[in-house]
């Protein structure tokens, strides 16, 4: 079971989102608080595995929860949710070590998948927002890489640039013919060489320096 601690300052939104995830057979939520501060504190006390949070929040919003969160032993993964698609929100939750980004408006079921995602060690960005993330790097001319880049190997190139498409390590093995067991293993290496915590992370890497482009996700127009 995928132990989830939920957080939101709508009773009715927690109510919702408490129904949704648990409805599902390998999630459990283990709790629910109403603001930042208190999401910190529950999940010092819970651990969950993952943290599915609202961002705009009285006290404590979000963000700033994720980045109390990311000093926890082991930190768990969080997934961000709000009705606001605006950058600012979204480049810094995934700047405070988000995993993932959704609207509230998202299907409920990449809600569900959100969390087994982040439960397994990759990310999800809405699909409604993905353009935002991309459009904001690939319509720029790249900077130029840090030195680390060069540490990564061509199979490394070609793994970053699936992830940075938002594929799993399923559809990366069958991409490059090779294990799920072997695109984890390259995906963690990514994130090492590249000093990066997450593979959303990663891919904001990789359009900002010019590792993936807009046609690799978009295709050419």
């Amino acid at each position: 079971m995928i132990r989830v601690l939920l957080a939101d300052d709508q009773p009715a939104a927690r109510e919702g989102l408490r129904l949704l995830l648990g409805s599902a057979p390998d999630i459990e939520v283990v709790g629910a608080a109403a603001n930042g501060r208190e999401l910190v504190v529950m999940a010092r006390r819970l651990r969950p595995d993952v943290v599915f949070s609202d961002i705009r929040m009285p006290g404590m919003d979000g963000v700033a929860a994720v980045r109390e969160l990311a000093r926890l032993d082991p930190a768990p993964p969080t997934v961000m949710l709000t009705t606001f698609d605006i950058d600012d929100y979204l480049f810094g939750a995934l700047q405070a070590g988000a995993v993932g980004f959704l609207l509230k408006e998202s299907e409920p079921e990449l809600h569900v998948e959100a969390v087994r995602a982040a439960y397994r060690g990759e990310g999800v960005i809405d699909p409604k927002v993905t353009p935002r993330l991309v459009n904001r790097f690939a319509q720029t001319s790249p900077r130029a890489a840090p030195r680390r880049s060069a540490d990564l190997t061509g199979r490394e190139r070609e793994v970053l640039r699936l992830v940075a498409m938002g594929h799993s390590n399923a559809r990366i093995s069958e991409e490059l013919g090779i294990t799920p067991g072997t695109a984890k293993i390259h995906v963690t290496r990514i994130l090492t060489k590249l000093g990066v915590e997450s593979r959303v992370q990663a891919a904001v890497y990789a359009y900002r320096y010019g590792l993936a482009t807009w046609s690799d996700t978009f295709g050419e127009d």
